[in-house]
């Protein structure tokens, strides 16, 4: 019997984008109108996120400048408490916008053995809950700052976001000895090019403009999901559920 390889040693990844790809809507939107509803946040507050959103859809928004300047609303703010707000948040708020689809492909992709994680640019705040309610134990995130228990302000570098996700990401490979040439990625954003790039089955969810035509040009696998009060109730997936357009 020949002897095993490292490939053969190696495990397989299925990774998640989070927003418009598990879930239906931006999870930083649905997050900001959660705080103006609960008196956390002020109109003017909520406007400059929803300007902030639309110049993230067309790829005018500094994100990292972005990001620091959001955080800065939690300074001084418990850690503990955060965490428990982003809790009943999930519970009520987002759970109700999962795709189905989005489900039932991780739940295949768990099935196969598979290290399942999302990769997010959002904070841990926003990814655990949604993960735990998955059943996955894996994420990435952007990182905030915190020392004796509260947040300082400031962001741990660098963001999870385009280059930044590949860095955190990158790690997880490692620790698990993954092998991305058999490995999956899934989103809906041009700005993750590079984490589709790196992977031996990309699947484009959901598109942007930018991103369905690049996908088109490469021939990757496109998938378009119903919102969650569109769609049947689905039966467990028996083939990669990457196949097809």
């Amino acid at each position: 019997m020949p002897p095993s390889t490292s490939r053969d040693r190696s495990r397989v990844g299925a990774f998640f984008d989070m927003d418009k790809t598990l879930i239906c809507e931006n999870s930083g939107s649905l997050y900001m109108q959660y705080r103006y509803e609960n008196g956390e946040l002020s109109g003017v507050e909520l406007a400059k996120g929803a300007a902030a959103y639309l110049q993230y859809k067309i790829g005018l928004l500094d994100i990292r400048a972005w990001t620091a300047d959001m955080v800065g609303q939690f300074r001084g703010e418990s850690e503990r408490a955060l965490t428990e707000e982003a809790r009943t948040w999930c519970r009520e708020v987002v759970v109700s916008k999962l795709y189905p689809e989005a489900a039932e492909i991780v739940r295949w992709h768990q099935e196969q053995g598979h290290v399942v994680a999302i990769v997010s640019g959002a904070t841990k705040f926003v990814v655990q809950p949604l993960a735990e309610h998955l059943g996955i134990q894996h994420i990435l995130y952007t990182r905030l700052e915190v020392e004796h228990g509260r947040f300082t302000g400031r962001v741990v570098d660098p963001v999870c976001f385009e280059e930044g996700k590949i860095f955190w990401l990158q790690q997880l490979v490692d620790r698990q000895r993954i092998d991305l040439a058999r490995s999956w990625f899934y989103t809906d954003s041009i700005t993750d090019l590079p984490l589709l790039e790196l992977v031996g089955h990309p699947v484009v969810t959901n598109p942007d403009p930018r991103l369905y035509r690049t996908a088109a040009r490469r021939r990757w696998p496109v998938r378009f999901f119903d919102p969650p009060e569109e769609a049947d109730a689905a039966s467990p997936a028996d083939t990669p559920p990457g196949a097809g357009s």
